[in-house]
């Protein structure tokens, strides 16, 4: 998990993954008041961990069979990825 860059607290699982809706707002850390904003690699990285695995197994797994079963399970593990993100993104202080 993330910690200050500033006081070296950790950041909670919840204020990080909070902090992508609705446009990847800044965090400030509970302890000092800094505030952290996320990195454009962060921004990328967020989004192709959660829409990556759709297309891959999606496209991989296409000539197996129901398309229903391939997105769905497609989309679950990007909904996965999504929720592992906040232990991944980087962060940069203000």
């Amino acid at each position: 998990m993330r910690k200050c860059n500033n006081c070296k607290s950790q950041f909670s699982w919840s204020e990080i993954f909070k902090s992508f809706w609705p446009v990847y707002e800044p965090i400030e850390c509970a302890n000092c008041g800094t505030k952290h904003k996320i990195t454009t690699f962060g921004k990328s990285t967020v989004g192709s961990i959660s829409l990556l695995p759709i297309f891959i197994f999606g496209y991989a797994l296409y000539p197996l069979g129901n398309i229903f079963v391939m997105v769905g399970i497609g989309a679950l593990i990007g909904i996965i990825g999504f929720l592992l993100t906040p232990y991944i993104v980087q962060y940069k202080e203000i």
